[in-house]
């Protein structure tokens, strides 16, 4: 942990010097871009803050797993609306990008300075740092479309970059095209799993070519700025698929089988299905499936999605609309099942002091629907006026929870650890996959089944379904009435696979209704389904906050309602960079 410290300190000591201009001799007790590229282990130093900047679980509140709730799988406890509503003056995401490419370039220029390193050594980190740059570019473009692609450090005579127009987002995403292939080709492969090598370069690729080849299959002039490109389109399925299947060849990984069974401080109390331990065990050092995962540690590096699930905060539950998006058990969807349909959990009533409340079972209902329901949500329901403490670890710690839905949000916790770390803000400790197996098989079926190869698509799905015992996907798949997209058959039920699949994870939600176009999809006047959540009639008890919808099914509709705005397919540019750059330009809408 110190040498961590010291590492943050280092880094931001040299990019701060970068951004200077010093008038006088340095301190030979100074770090600077003269002295410190003298060995390979600095350059190291130096890179190691790269792995530094995954957010993974995240603490107050704002990690990239179960906390965005801009998206039809979760319901927020208060009115969620969109990331902009009016042009900000500022916006960290814009700053903080082009910092993080200014550190990669750093890295990049000086590389040929560091004395007695080969040139492969040297080709390493420099792919490192590429990948680390195309990283931040491709953020740039997906949130703001037109950007800048800076491939050196800048100074003030580059006036080309600091104060001319925003290149073509097209181009922009060539160049990160060819910086990960850079990586790809330099970058040596290694059984690591918490460090950059080859196969987290591929599993990069794998995801920022996929959403580049949708978001220009589906795109609009009208409503993105530029229209479809299918040729485009087509080139970047394919390198998503080539840089999926090098992983999915790849005999270091295989999908996690194994229940998690670590034991908390005092032996194996609880175990879980191997689809939970990709996210609440306590080490993943040993999990297949883990390209890279964070790693977290008792009182050193902690986290809190875990804690946000089983405190007194009102937990994001999951919708209705999500809900009904798993299969039963007969492989169909609601529509299709011959399964029993009926969502309503048991109620009991009961009186405590003299108010009526109920004890709810909804393990009946989970039965019949996809295992992974049951893994990302608990078999009672919670929700304001009852005193529900459905998960209750080894030394005893419970506390009454409640769900904006009434779906408990139990993927993410572990029963084997201490209550006051399960309880206590940002004070968990169980490890975070970054990139894993799963995600890099749901992104070569998409892939696939966009660019024709149905085979392809139904393999690695069937993949998934087989770890949690589903029926196989058909490459004829009867049709789902709740098919709104506008796509096939076989491409609704592959992107019904990763939603389920990927509840609650990295904002994934969101950023594939963009890169589809359908982020008509979150207007919640025209799908109250994602406002709502679990049926629960009219067992509210008295003083309770909860709502129902006119069919008994809690609702934060009253909260305020959330419109269709195609503008949101891009933020804003801040208008304190127009005041820099008159150039600069705007987003459409905006």
């Amino acid at each position: 942990m110190k040498k961590s410290i010291f590492i943050l300190a280092v880094i931001a000591s040299l990019v701060l010097v970068s951004c200077e201009k010093v008038l006088t001799k340095d301190p030979l007790t100074k770090f600077t871009n003269d002295n410190y590229w003298s060995s390979e282990a600095n350059v190291e130093l130096y890179a190691n803050y790269f792995y530094s900047t995954f957010t993974a679980y995240g603490t107050g509140g704002s990690g990239n797993f179960y906390f965005p709730s801009l998206n039809d799988n979760q319901l927020s406890s208060s009115f969620q609306n969109w990331k902009s509503t009016s042009v900000d003056a500022s916006n960290s995401n814009w700053n903080n990008c082009y910092s993080e490419i200014r550190r990669a370039n750093i890295l990049i220029e000086h590389i040929k300075d560091v004395p007695g390193m080969s040139e492969t050594k040297k080709a390493k980190w420099e792919g490192i740092a590429r990948l680390y740059r195309a990283m931040q570019h491709y953020e740039l473009v997906r949130q703001f479309g037109d950007c800048y692609w800076v491939e050196k450090v800048l100074t003030p005579q580059d006036e080309d970059v600091l104060y001319g127009p925003r290149q073509d987002r097209d181009g922009v995403m060539d160049k990160v095209l060819e910086d990960l292939n850079y990586a790809v080709l330099n970058i040596p492969a290694t059984s690591g799993r918490t460090e950059f090598n080859q196969q987290v370069a591929q599993a990069i690729k794998s995801e920022i070519c996929l959403y580049e080849g949708t978001f220009c299959k589906y795109r609009t002039a009208d409503e993105n700025g530029k229209a479809a490109d299918k040729s485009r389109a087509e080139r970047f399925l394919t390198e998503s698929k080539s840089a999926s299947a090098a992983i999915i060849g790849n005999s270091m990984y295989a999908l996690n089988t194994k229940e998690n069974a670590q034991p908390g401080p005092g032996g194996v109390f609880a175990k879980y299905p191997a689809y939970q331990a990709n996210y609440n065990s306590l080490d993943l050092a040993g999990n297949t499936e883990m390209i890279m995962y964070k790693k977290y540690e008792t009182s050193l590096i902690t986290h809190g999605v875990s804690d946000y699930t089983v405190s007194s905060t009102t937990q994001k539950g999951m919708s209705k609309d999500a809900f009904d998006s798993f299969l039963f058990i007969d492989g169909e969807c609601l529509a299709n099942t011959t399964c029993d349909k009926n969502d309503k959990a048991v109620f009991t009533e009961k009186v405590v002091e003299g108010t009526t409340t109920w004890d709810t079972d909804l393990s009946a209902v989970l039965a019949t629907r996809d295992p992974r329901l049951a893994i990302d949500v608990d078999d009672c329901l919670m929700y304001n006026g009852t005193s529900a403490t459905p998960r209750i670890g080894y030394d005893g710690g419970s506390m009454a929870t409640t769900s904006s839905s009434g779906y408990g949000v139990k993927k993410f916790d572990n029963l084997n650890i201490e209550w006051i770390h399960r309880n206590n803000a940002n004070s968990c400790y169980t490890d975070a996959p970054v990139y894993w197996l799963a995600v890099i098989l749901l992104n070569h079926a998409e892939a696939c089944a966009e660019t024709g190869d149905a085979d392809g698509a139904v393999a690695d799905i069937n993949k998934l379904r087989d770890r949690v015992g589903m029926p196989h996907l058909s490459k004829t798949p009867k049709a789902d009435p709740k098919n709104n997209m506008g796509i096939s058959d076989l491409l609704w039920e592959v992107r019904r696979e990763r939603r389920v699949e990927l509840m609650y994870d990295n904002d994934d939600r969101y950023w594939c209704l963009i890169r589809w176009h359908q982020l008509d999809k979150l207007d919640t006047v025209k799908y109250p389904d994602i406002v709502s959540g679990a049926w629960v009639g009219d067992h509210i008890a008295n003083g309770s906050t909860a709502k129902t919808d006119s069919r008994g099914y809690l609702s934060t509709a009253s909260y305020g309602d959330r419109k269709f705005e195609a503008r949101q397919y891009l933020r804003p540019i801040p208008s304190g960079q127009a005041d820099y750059n008159p150039q600069i330009g705007q987003n459409p809408g905006w």
